[in-house]
């Protein structure tokens, strides 16, 4: 199989990923639930790894990363940890459910307002945009560091001046660029950045987490067992206890402290030029053809590495099928649980066939899809086209 949905999931790991998963599940006990080896081995071990990500995303206290299941749960803690009735939050028309569901609900639970900067049909915005949308109750800006669907990446460390400057709280979704794009929560200007470990970072599922800067006060999203304070009856206040309630995925942690290495190793501008690299090939060999349409603006240099197409009119579900089945070339169609994004791109009801790159793939994968795609092109071509 040519993997090609790495927006998704990346498929291919560094082999010492799962080593470690492999010896934390046969020495790591509970972390802070006692002092024996296997509980202090756990407590050690997800300490480094929170210590790692705070070098990593520029986070000043490693004691402020605490970790989740995936972005979805970080996002969740963040939005609905910062906002109160009656607040207003700016976000934009790139962002992934992720966001805009914890928003939606927020709306209808909280009566917090919602503003939302367009995006045109190449998927790009108008940073004045934010300006504009700022009221006397507006609490923060939410928004995604580069879209899942076009790979468009927003000028974070511009937004985060905006914020800084209005006094605003500023809230960055880092799925789709943690692992392949330099990310500085200091130098960006970001008070919550909400990343997942199974994307760009090459580690397991069901690991990610949220990076929280020092003036930040987050309410707890859950609430339980955290191994200290028990006769308490609320959530220890401390960070990363306050929003860390039940047993941690140590053994997912120990994989995602083991890609942080491996990528260090590498080079993070090493991995992410590749990525881009191999996805421009495949862009410069698709977009010429006749009868594909591609999304989004491919002049920024640091973009997330993925084409988004459609071939003439037919579904992407159809298209997406074929290149599994035919090619053995692994793509993910369909709305990319961004609907707004699909909205601004016309592509709402057709959806779209994202091709999405890794530091694992290859030239000569890269190659054969864009055979694939040329191939499907005139497989599909409409009988009128074809006539002319």
């Amino acid at each position: 199989m040519i993997y090609l949905d790495n927006a998704a999931t990346t498929l291919r790991k560094p082999p010492e990923v799962m080593e470690a998963v492999v010896q934390a599940m046969t020495t790591m006990g509970n972390a802070s639930r006692g002092a024996h080896p296997g509980a202090l081995s756990a407590s050690r071990g997800i300490y480094e790894a929170r210590c790692k990500l705070a070098r990593f995303f520029g986070c000043p206290r490693a004691d402020h990363v605490a970790f989740t299941a995936n972005s979805t749960e970080a996002l969740n803690m963040a939005i609905c940890g910062i906002l109160s009735p009656g607040d207003h939050v700016i976000t934009t028309d790139l962002e992934h459910n992720s966001v805009l569901r914890p928003l939606y609900r927020m709306e209808a639970e909280r009566q917090v307002q919602l503003s939302f900067v367009p995006a045109d049909a190449r998927g790009q915005v108008d940073y004045q945009d934010f300006e504009r949308l700022i009221r006397p109750e507006t609490r923060a800006i939410v928004c995604t560091h580069a879209s899942n669907l076009t790979g468009n990446r927003l000028d974070v460390g511009r937004i985060g001046e905006v914020a800084r400057r209005r006094g605003l709280l500023l809230v960055v979704d880092a799925s789709q660029t943690a692992g392949s794009l330099p990310l500085d929560m200091e130098a960006m200007g970001i008070h919550i950045l909400c990343f997942t470990g199974h994307k760009g970072l090459m580690g397991p599922q069901g690991t990610g987490g949220l990076c929280v800067a020092e003036e930040v006060e987050i309410r707890p999203w859950k609430v339980g067992g955290s191994g200290v304070q028990s006769y308490r009856r609320e959530q220890p206040a401390e960070y990363p206890t306050r929003l860390e309630a039940g047993t941690l995925n140590g053994h997912g942690i120990a994989g995602l402290s083991a890609a942080l290495d491996f990528l260090e190793r590498q080079g993070l501008g090493t991995v992410g030029r590749q990525e881009r690299r191999l996805m421009n090939l495949f862009y410069q060999g698709v977009a010429p053809v006749e009868g594909v349409t591609v999304y989004g603006d491919f002049g920024d240099p640091e973009r997330a590495a993925i084409v988004a197409l459609n071939l003439w009119d037919v579904d992407s579900g159809t298209v997406s099928d074929r290149l599994s089945q035919k090619y053995g070339i692994a793509t993910r169609p369909g709305a990319h649980c961004a609907p707004r994004m699909h909205r601004a791109l016309g592509t709402q009801e057709q959806g779209a066939v994202r091709f999405s790159f890794s530091w694992f793939n290859t030239e000569a994968e890269v190659e054969q899809a864009v055979q694939a795609v040329r191939e499907l092109a005139e497989d599909f071509r409409p009988q009128e086209a074809a006539g002319r």
